[in-house]
């Protein structure tokens, strides 16, 4: 017994006896756990996160998205067409999170600028549907052509069955690109109704002539 009281002894010596210029570890020195650093150093994010910008920020980000050169429809292949025109549409549901967003409300009025924040996005909100509008159009105008095009060929040789096939495709991709200025249509009320419903009391839009 007295052997093994010797060497647990000089065993706890040894752990306690600091090593050459280390300061011993005691209770007071431990180092725990710490549970709220996730919480100190907050949320990992990803990306930028739009509602975190002060107003002014918020609003030359996305003036700098409106400023980028807008979206060129492809008039022959009609499913590119739909998808270059989704994402020409997506400025228009962030204008309306930034009028949701950055335009105060009456009791905030003195803390921005909302005239000039909602003259902006509204110049900016114009912009994008005379785009959208315009790029339509010009492929409406496009397939027309070829419509027309392609019945005179077809008057021509009326048993052509390749002919009739590219002809009735054509036809049906013209309705559906008419279709599209509906849904336009929709769009644009939609985001034209969230700016009357937020900006009204702060700024007037000049009439169209």
């Amino acid at each position: 017994m007295h052997d093994k009281e010797m060497f647990y002894r000089s065993r706890s010596d040894v752990i306690s006896t600091p090593m050459s210029g280390t300061p011993a570890i005691t209770s007071s020195h431990k180092q725990t756990p710490c549970l709220n650093c996730s919480r100190l150093r907050g949320p990992a994010t990803h990306g930028t996160v739009l509602n975190s910008h002060p107003a002014s920020v918020q609003l030359r980000t996305l003036q700098s998205t409106m400023a980028a050169p807008g979206g060129t429809l492809n008039c022959e292949d009609f499913s590119m067409f739909q998808e270059v025109l989704k994402v020409m549409r997506t400025i228009d549901d962030r204008i309306v999170h930034a009028l949701n967003t950055t335009v105060p409300t009456v009791s905030f009025s003195g803390k921005v600028d909302a005239t000039q924040t909602c003259k902006q996005l509204y110049e900016s909100m114009m912009e994008a549907h005379l785009s959208r509008d315009k790029a339509i159009k010009a492929c409406i105008a496009q397939t027309s052509e070829v419509v027309g095009h392609l019945r005179e060929e077809r008057a021509k040789d009326s048993e052509n069955l390749v002919l009739i096939k590219q002809l009735r495709k054509e036809q049906t991709k013209l309705k559906l690109m008419q279709s599209e200025l509906n849904v336009e249509e929709v769009v644009n009320d939609r985001s034209l109704k969230v700016f009357n419903e937020r900006c009204r009391i702060h700024y007037t839009p000049p009439k169209v002539k």
